[in-house]
């Protein structure tokens, strides 16, 4: 029993740290093009291993616009205040992509009454916005952004191919660029070996001003409405020109 409890105890704590691999995530009942590379290619670890910071989840979107670009395109809304690119990549099927223009000129005309009611909406592809974490420090979406993201540009089989002939997907996958870096930054710093789950732990108790707001300490969830910030600004342009 005293050899027992040790050795337990050693495969308990091995196990609780090992990431888990992308097939964890994923479904198996699609298969995905090789030439297309995986988070881990990119950003050096499996996704959950470690926060992914906001250039590497950048240099991610940007490497699935060149690895798959008849599905994937990469545009750059502006920057952040510590100039940190706010990318959106525009996810959609081959022949989609080749009139996209086109596509996106006839969406924005449902919003117009004068002309919505005459428009042939059966065969219009669906326009998505996909954003996520408003807050750095909330940093889930950003880091499950890199799985959508790889999902869509890399899977293939009927299913997927439906999906993006009947959508075209905008994908934001940070809104808070420099707070993501931030946050970001402070987990990794003070992640242990050995996963902690006590809520006072260092890594769990960021100093002022924390992940949550951007450059100059506002929280960009309160800036929707009035858009003083640039992060916003930028954003809204975007939201505005596809109307989603």
């Amino acid at each position: 029993m005293k050899r027992i409890l040790p050795a337990f105890i050693f495969l308990l704590t091995f196990t609780s740290t090992q990431a888990q691999e992308l097939s964890y995530y994923l479904p198996d009942s699609v298969s995905y093009n090789p030439s297309v590379p995986k988070p881990k290619d990119i950003i050096y670890h499996e996704v959950g291993e470690w926060h992914v910071t906001h250039d590497r989840l950048m240099n991610y979107m940007k490497a699935l616009a060149v690895a798959a670009p008849d599905r994937v395109k990469f545009e750059l809304m502006g920057l952040s205040y510590e100039s940190r690119p706010q990318g959106m990549l525009i996810i959609t099927s081959p022949k989609n992509h080749q009139r996209l223009e086109e596509i996106r000129q006839q969406h924005v005309l449902l919003v117009d009454p004068s002309k919505s009611a005459g428009l042939n909406i059966d065969n219009m592809p669906l326009v998505v916005w996909i954003g996520h974490s408003i807050h750095g420090n909330e940093s889930s979406g950003s880091n499950a952004s890199l799985l959508s993201a790889y999902y869509l540009a890399a899977g293939q089989g009927k299913k997927i191919e439906e999906l993006l002939d009947n959508t075209v997907i905008l994908l934001d996958a940070s809104f808070n660029p420099d707070g993501l870096q931030r946050f970001s930054t402070w987990a990794n710093q003070h992640k242990s070996k050995n996963l902690v789950t006590d809520p006072a732990s260092r890594e769990f108790s960021e100093v002022w001003p924390g992940g949550r707001f951007n450059h100059y300490w506002f929280d960009l969830n309160r800036d929707w409405l009035p858009a003083v910030h640039v992060e916003s600004q930028n954003r809204l342009k975007m939201y505005h020109k596809w109307k989603p």
